[in-house]
């Protein structure tokens, strides 16, 4: 069994060290403002579901910036570990756009995800849309 096949507290922050990407990174302080865009992240989809404002491009923004730091599958286990369920509806039309949604996110805080069973947030969807 790897270190890395359940991803949870105890292994974020070196699983996140290990599957770190950014070649011009050159202090750990730019790696933790790097490691940060997820909650930028939680925080916008947070703001959304209080008071109905969805920041596309600034999601969006976040989301470019942690798939380009991190490797694409790590990216994506990290958001689902970091971004409450609640939000998975909100995340995954991101994801879907941007061709980043795998069928299966394994390795959560021991269990494995079913994207499919995720419903797509349709105001989420109708945003996106408008920019595509």
């Amino acid at each position: 069994m790897n270190l890395f096949d359940d991803l949870n507290e105890k292994n974020y922050v070196h699983f996140a060290m290990k599957y770190y990407t950014n070649i011009q990174c050159t202090s750990v302080d730019e790696f933790n403002e790097d490691l940060n865009k997820i909650k930028y992240v939680k925080r916008l989809f947070n703001r959304f579901l209080e008071t109905g404002e969805l920041r596309i491009n600034l999601i969006m923004n976040h989301l470019i910036v942690i798939y380009n730091v991190f490797e694409t599958e790590a990216a994506t286990r990290m958001l689902f570990f970091r971004v409450e369920k609640k939000f998975y509806s909100i995340l995954k039309p991101f994801l879907l756009f941007m061709e980043r949604l795998p069928e299966e996110v394994k390795g959560i805080n021991g269990k494995n995800i079913n994207t499919n069973e995720i419903p797509l947030n349709e105001t989420t969807v109708k945003e996106l849309r408008k920019i595509y």
